[in-house]
């Protein structure tokens, strides 16, 4: 099957509009007679001759009459489609994002992050949906907007991504616990009963990996799958959690907090978008305001 040429199309949309080769031919900057090769054109693709004769002028036929308004649509519609877009209207826009982050950002950055979205764009609403694992499909399929944490291998290699803030980990226990009084050695640390957060499942994580280099091991009495819920384990036993400072700031108020004993690499928090949103003008001031959040916060105690 032939493709038809659209640009038919612009050069239909002005003969019926006219009525008049020499005009429309005006109108296009073209010579009347490569006009009428358009027209033949025209009249060859639709099967119709779609203008005819009659006097000095051309009438056109029904089927020209029924494709005016169509034809006219789809011109305007196609110039808006290569127009530059217009200039971003905060006040006016109405639109929904999805934020896919890992547990403890929204209650670390979210209120922030929604009352700068509500006071520049009143009429944008933000969805955050929990993220179970590093897959880029959902970026890719337009599911999620913008995507948060650790850039890794599974990371689509398209994928677009920024740093939002450096984080590392720290434990936590309740007030009163035996850690929260002394010199926290690798010893004491390792001694206590602990929790482990893994949304894999697995059995050990970087700081096992630290302790063993100091011939040393925990005792891992459960497994979690997010931050809260070791938190919550913490708060209501003698357990020791292991949580990124700064993903867990707020969910660690009224615990007692310290620095780990033992050497574990810190890492970056980046947001992470497909690329064909590079251009979205929506989406470039998005990711601004998560920047700016991001970045305005400092760790927490």
């Amino acid at each position: 099957m032939t493709t038809p040429d659209l640009n038919l199309l612009v050069t239909l949309d002005v003969l019926l509009a006219e009525g008049n080769v020499a005009r429309a031919a005006q109108r296009l900057r073209l010579s009347p007679s490569a006009m009428s090769r358009s027209l033949a054109r025209l009249r060859q693709t639709t099967g119709d001759p779609l203008l005819v004769r009659a006097g000095r002028g051309l009438v056109p036929t029904p089927r020209a009459l029924q494709l005016r308004a169509q034809v006219s649509q789809l011109v305007q519609d196609a110039q808006a489609v290569l127009r530059p877009a217009e200039k971003l209207d905060l006040q006016r826009l109405l639109r929904t994002f999805t934020l896919r982050v890992r547990d403890g950002f929204v209650e670390n950055f979210g209120p922030d992050l929604l009352a700068r979205i509500s006071a520049e764009a009143p009429g944008v609403r933000l969805r955050f949906v929990q993220k179970l694992d590093k897959d880029s499909a959902p970026l890719r399929d337009g599911d999620v907007d913008l995507d948060t944490g650790v850039v890794g291998d599974t990371t689509g290699p398209e994928v677009r991504t920024r740093a939002l803030f450096q984080d590392r980990f720290m434990g936590v226990v309740r007030i009163g616990h035996a850690l929260s009084q002394g010199e926290i050695t690798p010893a004491r640390y390792a001694a206590g009963q602990h929790i482990l957060v893994s949304r894999r499942g697995l059995d050990q994580g970087p700081v096992d990996a630290a302790l063993h280099a100091l011939g040393l091991k925990r005792e891992i009495v459960t497994i979690v799958g997010g931050f809260a819920g070791a938190l919550a384990f913490a708060r209501a036993s003698d357990l020791v959690a292991t949580v990124p400072e700064r993903h867990s700031g707020n969910l660690r108020a009224g615990l007692f907090s310290f620095s780990l004993p033992v050497a574990t690499p810190a890492f970056t928090v980046s947001m992470l978008w497909h690329p064909r949103m590079d251009g979205d003008s929506a989406h470039r001031w998005l990711r601004g305001c998560l920047l700016d959040v991001c970045a305005g916060q400092g760790a927490g105690a």
